[in-house]
């Protein structure tokens, strides 16, 4: 089945939440424009990462900076996925990283808060870690989310696969220097797991932190069908879901795992 995807490479406002809305607007009205399914946004779209006012712009998932891109969506006819800061409903005193998933009817389908917190970016300061994996089921087949750091455990991304997902989606405010980690890991994430994964990092400056863009959809064959550059950009292609069955049945890599051999040390 074949799915066009948009990835809205933006740089985002710093702490400016209603200018953030009214670029993704723009990005989805040109993404509709293209025949678009959906529309992919960075990770942190509507602040950055001003992670030290983080609870003047939380909200529930329901209202907020998350009921606007609902209505995006729904005036758009597209499926949004990005994440922003939230009250996290079951840590009344906890703000999340939450990606959220608002079908073409602007209706929320689906929340994930970030696994893995980033202490180089003070995340561990500011926020509290989500405690669930989390798939949708979707028409075009179930599909995992993921935000920024986690792209570096695979764990997460494997737990997805066997759990029937192939499709894994990337929000992600990832900077230089490390352009050369986001590569090869994504390609890694869709050739181990023989998956389609669909990456979309913002671009531009805050101090001295340089976003590297970049955003790009890998197929299960770790071929890189669409990638940016480091610029502000509306990347769109379309999609074969159906690569997927096709890559497993070729190499049988989830019918020759031996999980009964598989131990972990301790973490360090």
């Amino acid at each position: 089945m074949n799915v066009t995807i948009s990835l809205a490479q933006i740089d985002i406002a710093f702490g400016q939440p209603d200018k953030n809305i009214a670029t993704v607007r723009e990005m989805a009205r040109t993404a509709a424009q293209r025949g678009s399914d959906w529309l992919i946004v960075p990770e942190l779209w509507s602040t950055g990462y001003d992670l030290a006012n983080a609870a003047a712009y939380a909200t529930p998932t329901d209202a907020g900076v998350f009921a606007a891109v609902g209505q995006v969506a729904a005036e758009y006819n597209l499926h949004i996925v990005g994440s922003c800061l939230s009250v996290l409903p079951d840590s009344p005193d906890g703000i999340g990283n939450t990606l959220t998933w608002h079908d073409n009817t602007g209706t929320l389908q689906a929340e994930y808060s970030k696994l893995h917190l980033f202490r180089l970016m003070d995340e561990d300061r500011y926020l509290t870690a989500g405690d669930k994996p989390a798939v949708i089921e979707t028409a075009w087949g179930k599909v995992g989310l993921s935000i920024c750091y986690d792209l570096r455990f695979p764990e997460l991304f494997r737990t997805y696969a066997l759990g029937g997902a192939t499709m894994m989606v990337v929000t992600a405010e990832w900077p230089y220097p490390r352009l050369a980690h986001w590569r090869t890991l994504l390609q890694a994430r869709a050739i181990e797991n023989q998956c389609f994964v669909i990456a979309c990092n913002r671009v531009g400056t805050v101090g001295e932190t340089m976003f590297c863009g970049h955003s790009a959809i890998i197929d299960p064959w770790g071929k890189v069908l669409l990638e940016g550059d480091d610029t502000v950009q509306l990347l769109t292609t379309t999609i074969d879901t159906g690569l997927v069955t096709a890559v497993r049945e070729k190499i049988p890599v989830f019918g020759d795992r031996r999980p009964s051999p598989y131990t972990l040390p301790p973490s360090p």
